[in-house]
């Protein structure tokens, strides 16, 4: 009975623990990342918001949707990896700043080609869900 009792107050209060605004939005990156990996850019899409804007105004939505297309086209095998991750809660707004790798070739041992970029963007909340509205990527090596 205590077992009963003791399992059942545990679901309690995991039913009680609320997300915060941050880990939603490591969470989204973090799915942002896999849908990389995964090569679906409509899944990475779906965490950027229908106003984005990207590089100073170089790219708006769609031409990013684009841009993670060609690289699907052009990869037989993506890597996506985020190094820590440093957010900015600015009340419903949010600036995460991150230094990422990507590689990318035909699928063998290793990547024909790799970058790290310094990644800065923007967030807002939509909702219950958190949408990226800006970001600037800058290639770093």
């Amino acid at each position: 009975m205590a077992r009963l009792i003791l399992t059942a107050l545990i679901l309690l209060l995991a039913g009680c623990s609320r997300t915060t605004d941050e880990q939603r939005i490591r969470e989204a990156m973090a799915a942002m990342e896999q849908a990389m990996e995964s090569r679906d850019p409509r899944a990475f899409m779906a965490h950027v918001s229908d106003d984005f804007i990207g590089n100073d105004a170089e790219f708006d939505r769609a031409a990013l949707a684009n841009l993670l297309r060609i690289e699907v086209l052009r990869n037989d095998k993506i890597g996506a990896t985020l190094g820590p991750i440093d957010i900015e809660m600015q009340g419903d707004r949010a600036r995460a700043q991150v230094l990422a790798t990507f590689t990318g070739g035909s699928g063998g041992m290793l990547p024909e080609r790799g970058s790290i970029y310094g990644i800065t963007s923007s967030w807002k909340r939509q909702g219950s869900e958190w949408r990226c509205y800006s970001a600037t990527w800058k290639q770093e090596l």
